[in-house]
């Protein structure tokens, strides 16, 4: 079945075309690199799956109850919407909102993909080009894994979100190199770590753990690029092209943080926008998970060295200030171990069932 078969609300035209400027860089130095990057490289080369064998699709799914993660993370939940729905209406809005966040991720992880192809094209060192090669594999995967989730387990996609496709332009139009890595890498990437790890930690589905744990293993290298090259090159610039980029943040941070409220499907369901709006604002939930998933963005955005007054008072007034404490280095470290466990639980499960069966049939064997 076509995609368009599939969207719950009018996704516009099928092509959404972004102006793209700025210069296509080459390079002639091919002996030198960054210790660092070129070793990023090498691992991005040698992490590389394949997103049809490594995830058992053979998994069931209940479309009507997708993630398992609390109903109390929906925005109306224990209001009097919430309280007329029966079983049947509460499923379907469980199905709506899991398509609407995977399709939020699908889309997100396109753009990433774009705009890792657009690093390849502009960043001017071969170091940061070879590695730019490797994500931009990587993020094909995950648009291909996160589709499939959709079109096959749920059966349903949203369009793209309108905050979410205004900082995926601003990204892309902008000439400068830095730009793709500093809205993509830092910005939409790290929103979309923490949002991946909020569903992986608390779903109790194996099929859509699988799947993000996996990707935030591949994650978690490219949010390591972004804060290789992006603090090597902030180094250099004046007071002045940093505040630019720091409005930058600013600005993204606000998109982002709205982004996340799903209003749309509370739409879907005949709740007006304005009462939809102040039932994600109320959302006890919702206020703890916005904190929540900036703890990938305010400690990178620190550690590149984009600090300014401003945006410090920024992150003080969306009260995610003290997120800049955050150890982001462990939680990486965490993303790829939880990965490679899971990996290993399955396997292991895999070959109790083998020895099982072998047995079974020298039993079976012996007896006749």
């Amino acid at each position: 079945m076509a995609t368009y078969d599939l969207y719950a609300m009018d996704p516009g035209a099928p092509l959404w075309q972004v102006p793209a400027t700025g210069a296509a860089r080459f390079s002639w130095e091919y002996d030198e690199g960054r210790d660092r990057l070129l070793a990023l490289y090498q691992k991005g080369k040698d992490k590389q799956w394949d997103g049809q064998k490594r995830i058992d699709w053979d998994l069931e799914v209940d479309p009507y109850d997708p993630l398992g993660t609390p109903d109390e993370s929906i925005s109306i939940y224990g209001t009097p919407y919430w309280a007329r729905m029966n079983d049947r209406d509460k499923g379907e809005l469980r199905k709506h909102f899991a398509s609407w966040q995977f399709s939020q991720f699908l889309h997100g992880e396109q753009g990433a993909m774009v705009c890792a192809a657009r690093i390849v094209e502009s960043v001017p060192d071969l170091d940061a080009k070879l590695y730019s090669a490797t994500q931009t594999m990587d993020e094909a995967r995950h648009a291909e894994i996160y589709a499939r989730f959709l079109h096959e387990k749920i059966g349903m996609l949203y369009p793209v979100n309108d905050n979410l496709q205004s900082l995926l332009g601003d990204t892309l139009r902008d000439s400068r190199w830095d730009m793709p890595y500093l809205g993509m890498q830092v910005l939409i990437e790290g929103l979309a770590l923490a949002a991946f790890g909020m569903i992986r930690d608390t779903t109790d589905k194996p099929l859509p753990k699988q799947i993000l744990a996996y990707v935030m293993q591949d994650e978690a290298r490219h949010v390591a690029f972004g804060r290789m090259a992006l603090r090597d090159y902030y180094k250099q610039l004046t007071d002045a092209e940093l505040r630019e980029r720091e409005e930058f943040v600013i600005e993204g941070c606000y998109l982002m943080r709205d982004r996340l409220r799903g209003v749309e499907v509370l739409e879907t369901f005949g709740i007006p926008k304005a009462e939809a709006e102040e039932y994600s604002e109320r959302s006890e939930f919702l206020a703890l998970f916005r904190q929540l998933l900036f703890s990938r963005i305010v400690p990178c955005v620190k550690d590149i060295g984009l600090w300014g007054k401003r945006l410090q008072q920024a992150y003080v007034d969306m009260g995610v200030f003290d997120m800049g404490n955050s150890n982001l280095d462990l939680l990486m470290a965490q993303d790829e171990e939880l990965a490679e466990q899971l990996d290993a639980e399955r396997f292991a499960a895999e070959e109790k069932a083998r020895v099982a069966e072998v047995e079974e049939a020298i039993n079976a064997g012996a007896e006749s």
